[in-house]
């Protein structure tokens, strides 16, 4: 085996985020799975043609390879905070599937990734799944720790939190990946704001195809357009004369509350009269990086995805940008709603690179 050239099995890996992480990391991806189709030609086109379009709970486990790592994220709907935290929702039970595989391949480490949901989930029975799940790890004979960490402490233009569980067969204490950014602190790299991330990119086209307003100013836009002479995917999304009107009056940094009375929705009154919901019709702040991006950024009322700028909602390729997948990342869908489910879905690849990097330390020992 070539240096550094540890192999690996990605599970659940969608468009391929946290593969491709790995991938540059110099990591040798040798089988990766997922259910959603367009996911898997989109992997195939940007990553490899080793993944494997089926339900895992209907593949042979024999057929997976032995690899040295076994990463990926479980759908996490069932433990989102967005979603109704359903304890009989078969998604969540697909948690499971991915420690059979752990127990089939034997890996030395293993990365798994969830929303923070998972953390207070519970089992139909009242009991944690995030207790019952170490327990099973370390029922198969894996030593367990587990972080949270925000994507914007690593190079990505976003508040994303989530929940890393990293397991090894021989008991050593594995650390999270050192911090590269920070939110205030004297002389260390800052968070990669809203307006760093996307304010090189030329306004959207018809056709989604454009160049760059000039040349990267940041070293996060140096990075992103390293192997890309354009842009694609970079279309304004359809917005309703309704959010088009509404859109208008949230200021850069604003949410629902900046909205007028007389041009707020039964459902906008309703948020104004509750509280709380800091992100619903929030308009991005160049100032600072976005929030969490979630599968539906073309609709202004779920999450922060009004262009800080522009009255318009944030395209495809700004989506991608926020994520940290570079501009020669190209998306595969037969419909406009899997562009959106792939891009909110996947694991930023800078998070996933510094995960990468970080675990060859372990690798090495084990």
């Amino acid at each position: 085996m070539t240096k550094n050239k540890f192999k690996v099995v990605g599970l659940f890996s969608g468009c391929g985020g946290l593969d491709l992480g790995f991938k540059q990391a110099g990591y040798e991806i040798i089988w990766a799975n997922d259910i959603l189709k367009d996911a898997c030609d989109t992997y195939k086109l940007n990553i490899g043609d080793h993944i494997v379009n089926e339900d895992i709970t209907k593949i042979d486990l024999d057929l997976i390879p032995n690899a040295d790592i076994i990463i990926g994220g479980p759908p996490c709907q069932g433990f989102s905070g967005i979603g109704k935290r359903d304890p009989n929702d078969n998604r969540s039970t697909l948690v499971y599937s991915y420690l059979n595989v752990v127990n089939k391949v034997r890996p030395k480490i293993f990365l798994f990734e969830n929303v923070t949901g998972i953390k207070s989930s519970k089992a139909s029975d009242g009991s944690k799944v995030i207790d019952n799940l170490i327990k099973a790890f370390e029922d198969i004979g894996y030593y367990i720790n587990i972080y949270t960490l925000n994507a914007a402490d690593y190079g990505v233009p976003q508040k994303r939190k989530r929940v890393f569980i990293i397991g090894n067969r021989i008991g050593v204490d594995i650390s999270a990946p050192s911090q590269s950014h920070f939110e205030n602190e004297e002389g260390k790299p800052k968070w990669i704001t809203s307006f760093e991330a996307i304010s090189d990119l030329a306004s959207p086209t018809e056709n989604g195809e454009t160049g760059y307003h000039h040349n990267p100013n940041n070293t996060y836009q140096a990075l992103m357009r390293k192997n890309a002479k354009k842009t694609t995917l970079h279309i304004i999304p359809y917005s309703s004369p309704t959010d088009k009107e509404i859109i208008c009056h949230v200021k850069p940094g604003g949410n629902y509350m900046d909205i007028p009375d007389s041009v707020s929705t039964k459902r906008i009154m309703y948020f104004k009269s509750t509280g709380g919901r800091t992100t619903t019709y929030g308009r991005l702040d160049p100032d600072k990086p976005n929030y969490t991006l979630n599968t539906h950024f073309n609709r202004p009322n779920i999450g922060c995805n009004i262009h800080f700028k522009e009255n318009r909602m944030i395209t495809i390729r700004e989506g991608l940008r926020f994520q940290s997948f570079p501009d020669d990342f190209h998306l595969i869908s037969k419909t406009q709603r899997n562009y959106y489910v792939q891009v909110g879905n996947a694991v930023p690849p800078l998070l996933a690179n510094a995960w990468a990097e970080h675990l060859k330390i372990y690798l090495g020992k084990i």
